[in-house]
């Protein structure tokens, strides 16, 4: 049965003018804003305009675009050298959307059609989204393969030594005793977690797991803490706020790694690496690390390439 692989993201602008239509096509999901449809229309219109401005300036700060879409197809090519399998990225809400890969694959012959969420941990706002949207684009085109969604692998022990490599490559030089260690997944709104979503859960158990992995290497911090960035409007959200745990320091050596991302993007990029340096900086920090996600990397590329055989074995 000849395969497919779909990398599912959420995308990124590829340049200034997508940036609306990111921001439009985000709010305009159910699993986004799970509210009636013309609430969420309203409701999205209005976040639209406030953080429309504000978001093309830090990708104008950015060079006008993410650059996730361009790592992500570098990942592909990679990951589709590694495994003989047609690999393409699926981005949920700037292209490229998953319509053009889908085409490519019917016209292929591909029968067993593979999904791997760019996300290690599940959550309906992220896993759920992207492989509805697939389902829908599938149905709506009349291509009906049999589909596999790869599990979070949040907990996967190849994975964590991934993560593990990219906080001791950010560490190299310095004593890692006298940091802060800093583990920043992305937030959520306390409504959705307390509806059923498992992300907390998981991203607590990948702290944990991870905190073992750096132990066993011998990678010792003062302190392992978890913080959850990106928070949106006045509801109650997932805590601690990472800017409020940069704003209370009780180490000013810190290293930030971006637990709940798997690509570099405008949150680690400009919110990580500009706007929270900026408040480390203005507070007197002595050092502000960022580490780097597993992008394109080799050792993810082939992480990639092996989950597809497990999952399909």
């Amino acid at each position: 049965m000849k395969k497919g692989l779909l990398l599912l993201n959420m995308g990124g602008p590829n340049n200034l003018d997508e940036v609306e239509l990111f921001l439009r096509n985000m709010f305009a999901d159910p699993r986004i804003l799970p509210m009636s449809g013309w609430m969420r229309k309203r409701i999205g219109s209005m976040i639209v305009r406030r953080r429309l401005e504000e978001a093309q300036e830090n990708y104008r700060e950015l060079g006008g675009r993410s650059p996730l879409t361009q790592i992500t197809w570098s990942l592909a090519a990679k990951v589709e050298t590694q495994s003989g399998v047609l690999v393409r990225p699926a981005m949920r809400y700037v292209p490229p959307f998953a319509d053009p890969a889908l085409r490519e694959f019917a016209e292929e012959g591909v029968e067993e059609l593979v999904l791997f969420p760019m996300y290690p941990h599940y959550s309906t706002t992220t896993t759920l989204s992207s492989v509805e949207d697939v389902e829908e684009r599938c149905a709506a085109m009349g291509y009906h393969p049999k589909i596999r969604v790869v599990d979070p692998y949040y907990d996967d022990y190849d994975y964590l030594a991934i993560q593990a490599d990219r906080i001791a490559e950010a560490a190299e030089g310095i004593e890692t005793r006298e940091y802060d260690l800093i583990l920043s997944a992305h937030g959520l709104p306390m409504s959705i977690i307390e509806a059923g979503d498992p992300y907390e859960k998981q991203v607590e158990a990948n702290v944990s797991a991870l905190k073992t992995i750096l132990r066993c290497r011998g990678i010792i911090f003062k302190n392992i803490k978890l913080a959850y960035q990106s928070k949106v409007g006045n509801a109650a959200w997932l805590e601690p706020n990472l800017s409020d745990v940069l704003r209370q320091p009780e180490n000013l050596k810190v290293l930030i790694f971006p637990l709940a991302f798997t690509v570099d993007n405008s949150e680690t990029l400009f919110e990580l690496d500009r706007e929270h340096r900026a408040i480390a900086e203005k507070i007197g920090y002595e050092d502000y690390r960022v580490a780097r996600c597993p992008n394109d990397g080799e050792d993810f590329a082939a992480f990639i390439a092996e989950k597809i055989g497990k999952e399909n074995a």
